[in-house]
């Protein structure tokens, strides 16, 4: 397996490459990565099994990969608070599938949605006293300022010091430049999902970071930017 450091435009190349080239389902590539997820938080709560874990999951991939990680956590007797924020209409795609295998299971999220201020409150409420919190909020598709509620979200759970499990990349940071957008979430561990970000490298990321893991999802990552296979 080659290890990979790659940029955002070169992790969507990835991704088309797996999907459309290689034919890997997204939600194949989903499942994967959250599997590994959800191991890497069990070694986190070292064997825990009546922790209080929060997961906060977004409405795009990487909350998506969230909600297979509260299943798998669940199966092994690890039962994950959920915390969707924005409207459950505004999940699509692979993301809403897992959602509704979740709903399916009895594990649906709570959803937050409404005045930023209302939504953050309510998160410092969930992660209070938290074992481990899973980020799923913002992926490497992030640009631009960091906006509200994930803004008072992010520094919601910041403010909690419990431990931050980040899925691919904590929210807030730039995948390219390894600099804060604004408000950013300090992990103590980021799954990163097939090749290091570029921006990992850049001095003083690893603060937001934390002891960065690559994820096998299950297809090779010797793929070029242009989304063909290298070598």
């Amino acid at each position: 397996m080659l290890k990979r450091v790659a940029g955002r435009d070169a992790i969507r190349a990835f991704d088309r490459w797996a999907i459309e080239t290689l034919g890997v389902p997204g939600i194949a590539l989903m499942e994967n990565a959250g599997r590994q997820i959800a191991e890497a938080a069990r070694g986190m709560l070292g064997g825990k099994r009546d922790a209080k874990v929060v997961i906060l999951a977004g409405r795009g991939n990487n909350g998506g990969d969230g909600f297979v990680v509260a299943r798998h956590l669940a199966m092994d007797g690890v039962r994950a608070r959920t915390v969707l924020v924005g409207p459950r209409e505004g999940v699509r795609g692979d993301a809403a599938t897992n959602l509704r295998v979740l709903e399916a299971m009895g594990l649906g999220p709570e959803v937050v949605d409404g005045e930023a201020a209302d939504v953050a409150a309510r998160v410092a409420e969930a992660v209070d006293g938290a074992d481990l919190v899973v980020d799923g909020l913002l992926g490497t598709g992030t640009k631009g300022e960091v906006r509200e509620p994930y803004a008072g979200i992010i520094e919601a759970v910041n403010a909690s010091g419990a431990p931050v499990l980040a899925i691919d990349i904590p929210s807030g940071l730039d995948p390219d430049t390894g600099r804060p957008l604004g408000p950013t979430i300090r992990a103590a561990r980021t799954v990163t999902m097939a090749a290091v970000k570029k921006g990992f490298s850049t001095p003083g990321a690893r603060a937001y970071t934390g002891e960065v893991v690559t994820a096998d999802i299950g297809v090779p990552t010797d793929w070029d930017e242009g989304g063909e296979a290298a070598g």
